[in-house]
């Protein structure tokens, strides 16, 4: 354990950082759970919406830093040709 009162700090400052980030990569496991559930159960309008979501919520977790910005272009692009290949 540190023993600086500066290195004190970093560990409470990491674990609230931590704590943040792993919401939001919870978050973007769900929103993409919803998207592919609705393309599986072939339901265009429903999985549209569902990206639009997922779309927000991939594109403010890579603006926080969370997830790498290509990887978030990556999982946006994928779940749109998925939602693209649904027939209606």
């Amino acid at each position: 354990m540190a023993n600086h009162k500066s290195a004190l700090k970093r560990v409470r400052q990491s674990a609230l950082r931590r704590e943040r980030n792993r919401i939001v990569r919870t978050r973007i496991k769900n929103v993409v759970k919803q998207v592919r559930s609705a393309t599986d159960e072939n339901m265009k309008d429903v999985a549209a919406e569902h990206l639009n979501q997922a779309k927000s919520v991939i594109a403010k977790a890579a603006k926080k830093g969370v997830i790498h910005k290509k990887t978030a272009a990556r999982k946006i692009s994928r779940l749109a040709r998925l939602v693209n290949t649904v027939s209606p």
